[in-house]
């Protein structure tokens, strides 16, 4: 079932894109070495290209004025127990221990409601949930962990290809929860909770996937978006851009990401944004962090082999749980025709598109996007909803 609530914008949009022409691979190349060097330099310009400047506190600044916003109390990126400090809109920082320690965030919600754990996408987190998670709790329980090379959960020599990220996944779900569970996943995260209900179909209720990495099929590819996403999977381009990753400040490395993955980073709330920050700060200090996104981003091209994804798309062909497809219709990252052509091959699954939204609607219109995921929940997604209520109170991680 496919819900098009933006076919006018659709029109002038892809009017726009033909317009356009694809880069050469020079052309590419240089350009994201340029913009590398661009945002480690002019991280102040950068951010006020986003409009995020006021949210991040650094109106009026000057130029050499190096003080940044404190943002949220982090976790102690250390196991051994809960932390009750917040990070994020009143989540609880926690850690596991799965062949290694590893960060979640509890957001609260009913114990005898549907267990919904949400997953991140590349080089993402869990706080990439913070502005939709209170939104879902009147309802539902709400857990996100940061898989091993993400957020604040460092591989601690356990594999982060999403082959190996699905199986800390899957420890994760048998640890919080005595049933199966409403998978939301994320670009990545998406990916990785398709592995996920294909491999152990009963641990999962359900799927909502926001924006997920899909099988290609003809699109035109986005000018910068398309060969920067290569290149970070390449051995030579890869650590040069992680480089100068690590270079920028933690407000310039979250207002770029943003700028990619939002047509309007200004709307992701201001509190969720230092959140982010916070995060990214912790990120920056970690000199594993480059390898571990690296290996990453090359298992998921690699899940796509000859291009045409053919392993891939069996395993999506294998899912018989109800599955809410929730898309923004100017994602630069996966074109909105990716999901369409989903959509129709999977008649079953439902199709929401989100008008003038991006990569990340669960950040940059977190109101709409939690009224798709409830109003899915009460129709379609009934059963998925009532099978991931669970018989007995979850364990306690």
């Amino acid at each position: 079932m496919i819900i098009n609530r933006a076919a006018a914008s659709q029109t002038a949009l892809r009017s726009r894109h033909h317009q356009a022409r694809a880069p050469s691979p020079l052309q590419a190349v240089n350009g994201l070495l340029a913009r590398g060097g661009y945002l480690a330099t002019g991280w102040r310009t950068t951010i006020s290209a986003t409009g995020l400047a006021p949210a991040l506190g650094l109106t009026g600044a000057a130029e050499g004025d190096a003080a940044t916003p404190a943002g949220p109390p982090i976790a102690d990126p250390r196991p051994g127990g809960d932390d009750v400090r917040v990070l994020g809109a009143g989540a609880r920082s926690r850690w596991i221990d799965l062949d290694g320690p590893v960060h979640y965030l509890d957001f609260g919600g009913p114990a005898s409601g549907p267990a919904v754990v949400c997953v991140h996408g590349l080089a993402g987190s869990a706080v990439n949930w913070s502005a939709i998670a209170p939104l879902l709790t009147g309802r539902c329980r709400v857990l996100a962990p940061d898989l091993p090379g993400h957020g604040l959960t460092r591989s601690c020599g356990r594999g982060t290809d999403v082959t190996a990220l699905r199986a800390v996944l899957h420890g994760f779900l048998e640890a919080v929860s005595a049933g199966p569970v409403l998978l939301a996943g994320n670009s990545m995260g998406g990916m990785i909770c398709l592995l996920e209900s294909c491999a152990a179909p009963a641990a999962v209720a359900g799927l909502v996937l926001v924006d997920p990495v899909l099988p290609l099929v003809p699109a035109w590819p986005d000018r910068f978006v398309t060969p920067m996403l290569a290149a970070y999977a390449t051995p030579v381009l890869g650590p040069l851009l992680m480089r100068f990753r690590r270079r920028m400040p933690p407000e310039a490395l979250v207002a770029s990401v943003l700028s990619l993955c939002c047509v309007d980073a200004a709307r992701v709330p201001a509190d969720v944004l230092a959140a982010h920050v916070t995060v990214a700060r912790h990120t920056l200090m970690s000199p594993e962090a480059e390898r571990e996104i690296a290996a990453s981003a090359r298992s998921i091209i690699a899940a796509f082999g000859d291009l045409r994804g053919g392993a891939y798309r069996r395993v999506i062909g294998s899912i018989t749980c109800p599955v809410l497809l929730l898309h923004g219709t100017r994602d630069r990252m996966v074109p909105i025709a990716v999901a369409r052509a989903v959509a129709r091959a999977n008649p079953a699954w439902t199709l929401i598109e989100m008008p003038d939204v991006g990569h990340v609607p669960q950040l940059e219109a977190p109101g709409d996007a939690a009224s798709a995921i409830t109003g899915w929940l009460g129709s379609t997604g009934q059963r998925a909803a009532e099978a991931a209520v669970p018989a007995s109170p979850a364990r306690p991680a």
